[in-house]
């Protein structure tokens, strides 16, 4: 590691603490030359493999965003979506590659968004999947109710019929 003051090649680490989320290491180092002290931060690299080749880091941000877009117009707030990008991303890095394919990435954001909107889950989904048809929705609707009724929720609610208006 390079003194940012001096540039010398030579540092000595005199403490090393892992950061709050436990994903990076803080190391305060002083230079061999120059004595001066400096913190560095060293973290894990994940890297994505996408459909046509090209390998990029791993972005939580890139999650929450494209999450964010599902959710447009839901009662799904900031920090609900800080916390599905977290279940996310520890979700990748518990499998223990250095690289991901990024069809892998969208399988793990499907579940914690199904719990978190139903609505955004099928709007995300649609588009993750490539649904064509109106089929595709109801089949992926169907799967959603049998899920609700499997963990022994209640059906979903039926559509209120509108009330005759009253002269």
């Amino acid at each position: 590691m390079h003194c940012p003051f001096c540039r010398h090649p030579d540092s000595r680490v005199i403490d090393s603490r892992a950061s709050d989320d436990g994903t990076a290491i803080r190391r305060r180092r002083t230079c061999q030359d120059c004595g001066r002290r400096f913190t560095t931060q060293e973290s894990v690299l994940l890297m994505v493999a996408k459909r046509s080749g090209v390998t990029e880091p791993f972005s939580r941000q890139k999650i929450i965003g494209g999450v964010r877009k599902a959710c447009q117009g839901r009662p799904v707030g900031e920090d609900a979506l800080a916390l599905l990008g977290q279940c996310v991303e520890e979700t990748i890095r518990a499998r223990g590659n250095a690289e991901v394919p990024a069809h892998e990435i969208g399988l793990a954001i499907l579940g914690p968004l199904r719990e978190l909107d139903e609505v955004a889950y099928l709007r995300f989904a649609s588009v993750y999947r490539s649904f064509e048809t109106l089929s595709d929705f109801e089949a992926e609707i169907e799967s959603l109710r049998a899920v609700r009724a499997g963990e022994g929720g209640a059906p979903a609610p039926q559509a209120a019929p509108h009330a005759a208006k009253r002269t």
